[in-house]
């Protein structure tokens, strides 16, 4: 019995391994954003704001990890959004994760949030709290077309607060946690890039966000 137990915890030890990412510059490459780091609340952490000169939107404007190749596994960040003075009126806070990036960050998959939609009086806006997309060909726009409600989602959440995103990856699978919750806020069975992609990982925002990130982590199986 001691020796099963010996061979199974080091067989998990092998195929299941954790990385605490330090978010400092020469560990971070900022693509169609800014990035500073600045002090919230005591705490220095990193800040993140969507270049002004790209106007479509679900597009690759994030800060991504530098020497990361992922697959399988799991990602877990806290995120902090702000709106911006110069945001338009359709603004929501948007902030998440891209994961599988592709070297030219030509394709990628995400989850993000909405944070202002989590607690709005419109029920139809808190069914879009959350997002799944995938870039460049499923944008939230057409996926919201072609299959309605089937990659967005509810949570309370909000501005101003840290909010943990967790996100689990396995073939073409993914599912989203935040906060504590043990159970999955949205569930995602069709990753678009399919089972066997791979690639890095980076921090989300869209127009209008000021977003802060800290305390990243990332298991790979």
């Amino acid at each position: 019995m001691k020796t099963l137990f010996s061979f199974g915890f080091i067989f998990f030890s092998v195929v299941c391994f954790a990385q605490k990412i330090s978010l400092h510059e020469k560990n971070l490459i900022p693509h169609q954003v800014s990035m500073s780091f600045q002090n919230l609340n005591g705490e220095k952490v990193l800040r993140v704001e969507k270049d002004t000169t790209i106007k479509a939107v679900d597009e690759p404007t994030f800060v991504k990890i530098k020497d990361i190749n992922f697959k399988n596994g799991e990602i877990e960040v806290k995120v902090f959004s702000r709106l911006l003075k110069s945001a338009p009126a359709f603004a929501r806070g948007f902030i998440g994760l891209a994961f599988r990036i592709d070297d030219n960050n030509t394709k990628y998959e995400s989850i993000y949030i909405r944070p202002t939609n989590g607690r709005a009086d419109d029920q139809i806006r808190r069914n879009h709290s959350i997002q799944y997309y995938s870039y460049p060909d499923f944008k939230f726009d057409k996926l919201r077309q072609i299959s309605p409600e089937k990659y967005e989602a509810y949570s309370d959440m909000g501005l101003n607060e840290w909010i943990t995103i967790r996100i689990t990856v396995d073939g073409n699978k993914a599912k989203l946690f935040l906060n504590d919750s043990k159970q999955p806020s949205l569930i995602v069975n069709d990753l678009k890039m399919g089972e066997n992609a791979t690639g890095g990982i980076g921090l989300w925002v869209e127009i209008g966000t000021e977003g802060f990130f800290k305390d990243l982590k990332i298991t790979h199986k």
